[in-house]
Formats: C-alpha cells, sequence, structure tokens
C-alpha cells in the first residue's frame, strides 16, 4: 500500500479513505493494547512520516500535502472520536478489539509484499523472527508487571516518549508500556481536557523522542531495507497477536461467534480497503 503521488489528484472517496485511515491511527494510538504505529505500518504510512519526522525541512513540500489527510484524520482520531470509541472497547471490549484485529490481519498479506520488493534473504527472515520474540518478551514482562507510580512533570515527559514510541517503534503500544505503571489513566484525562500540566511535559518527552530515533529508523530504511521491513511484520504479527482477547473465546458460544463475526468483518473490510487502494494506484 503506497501514497498518491500527486495528492491534487485525489477524488472525495480517496480523501474519505485516508482521514478514516487516520482517524483509525489516531483512535490506535490512544486506546488500549492498540498500536497507532502498527496501524500506520499496515496503511502504508509509515515510511513516509518517518521520512517526514527525520527531515521536516527538506521533506516539508513533497511529503506534508500526501500525509495531511492521514494526519488530520489521526488528529480528530486522537481528540475527539476516541472517547467513543472508548465507549464501546469498555462496553464491547472483546468484539471491537477483535473487529481491529481482523482490519490489521487483512492487510498482512500486502505488508508481506511491500516488505519483499526489495528481495528477501535468510537474514530477512531472521529479522522477523528476532523481532517477535523481543516484542513478545517486553509486552508480556509489562503485561504481568503491576508497579503504580504518581504522576508528576518527569513521568509526563516519560508519558510522551512512549506515545512518540509507540509511532517511530510499531507494536510498542503506548498504552500497554504506561497501564503497568499507572500512568495510562491520567495521561489520557489530561489530553482529553487539554491540561497543560500534561501537555507541556508530554510534548517536550515527545518532540526529543522523535527527533533523537526517527532519523536513525529512516536511516536504517535507507540502508538495510528487506531487514527493516520485515523486522516491522515481525512487530506487526507479534503486538496483533498479544491484543487478541483468547479468554473471552472461552466466555461462551454466543460470545465466540460474536468475536469471530467481527473478526471476520474486520478481514473483509480491511481487504475491501487494500482492493480500493490498489485500484486507485493503478488508475
Amino acid at each position: 500500500m503506497k501514497l498518491q503521488k500527486n495528492s491534487s489528484l485525489l477524488s472525495p472517496g480517496r480523501l474519505l479513505l485516508q482521514l478514516l485511515q487516520g482517524a483509525l491511527i489516531g483512535l490506535g494510538s490512544v486506546l488500549p493494547g492498540i498500536s497507532g504505529g502498527v496501524l500506520s505500518v499496515v496503511f502504508g504510512i509509515y515510511k513516509p512520516l518517518m521520512e517526514l519526522l527525520a527531515n521536516p525541512l527538506s521533506r516539508l513540500k513533497t511529503h506534508v500535502p500526501k500525509l495531511l489527510p492521514y494526519l488530520a484524520g489521526a488528529a480528530i482520531g486522537f481528540m475527539g472520536v476516541a472517547n467513543l470509541l472508548a465507549y464501546f472497547l469498555e462496553k464491547y471490549p472483546a468484539p471491537s478489539v477483535c473487529l481491529f484485529v481482523g482490519l490489521i490481519t487483512g492487510m498482512l498479506p500486502s505488508l508481506w509484499q511491500e516488505a519483499g520488493q526489495q528481495g528477501r534473504s535468510r537474514g530477512s527472515y531472521y529479522s522477523l523472527i528476532i523481532a517477535m520474540v523481543l516484542v513478545f518478551s517486553i509486552l508480556i514482562g509489562l503485561n504481568s508487571s503491576s508497579i503504580m507510580i504518581a504522576p508528576n512533570f518527569t513521568w509526563y515527559l516519560f508519558c510522551g516518549f512512549c506515545l512518540a514510541l509507540s509511532v517511530i517503534a510499531p507494536g510498542m503500544s503506548f498504552s500497554t508500556l504506561l497501564m503497568p505503571l499507572g500512568l495510562y489513566t491520567p495521561f489520557v484525562d489530561g489530553i482529553g481536557h487539554l491540561s497543560m500540566e500534561v501537555l507541556i511535559p508530554a510534548g517536550i518527552g515527545g518532540l526529543i523522542t522523535i527527533i533523537c530515533l526517527s532519523r536513525a529508523v529512516n536511516l536504517l530504511f535507507d540502508r538495510f531495507y528487506s531487514f527493516a521491513f520485515h523486522a516491522i511484520v515481525g512487530i506487526v504479527i507479534a503486538a496483533t497477536i498479544m491484543i487478541i482477547p483468547f479468554e473471552s473465546f472461552t466466555v461462551s458460544r454466543s460470545c465466540a461467534l460474536i468475536n469471530i463475526f467481527f473478526l471476520a468483518a474486520g478481514i473483509f473490510a480491511a481487504t475491501v480497503l487494500d482492493k480500493f487502494n490498489s485500484k486507485v494506484e493503478v488508475a
């Protein structure tokens, strides 16, 4: 999946699709267990986004017009629609997460195809496996810990670091990093109420993270595309498996059927979106 080469040729339907995908990325950035970075990879904007963050001045004219609909949608999803979807995640957590899992799963074939654009070697598969194992280890360790911390300026700096990291390193959901420390609820609540006590340190932490890491990620893609992209695929697979609500499938047969329905709906929707994108790119 790739960005449209000329943003001036965007049709209303294509623009709406990109806004929707951006909103999903924004939602994935704030909702528990879901990574906005993973969704940015799935929707094909991860690499150009890293290029823009790594060299904002030189990439301003070439990348901002292409990414603007996604960024606008992400802002809407992060600040506005998240509350609505958070309601569904609170009331119907398992079906909602299954829908996201299906969406990511349906996009994996095109993601795998893009990872192999410059060929695959034995090292590419090693990179995928190592990334999967590493992410599994980190997420399982975080889920098993139960440390509680009183939020303050320094810890909100850390929250900003985690939020930026969840975009730069797909699969590292900032909610997964902050929930074990007891920082997720006060951080999201502060963002939702536009609290300067939260936004200022988080913004500083996020900006420092982007400046320090985005260039390294961009350089990694330029020099080791196959290794880097296959590692990203491994991260996406591991992160997706970790958010599957396996326990909900054992509650009852009806719960299992509902989850399977939403899982299938997500896969179907992702397949349709992928085919639509392909047709637009060919045209």
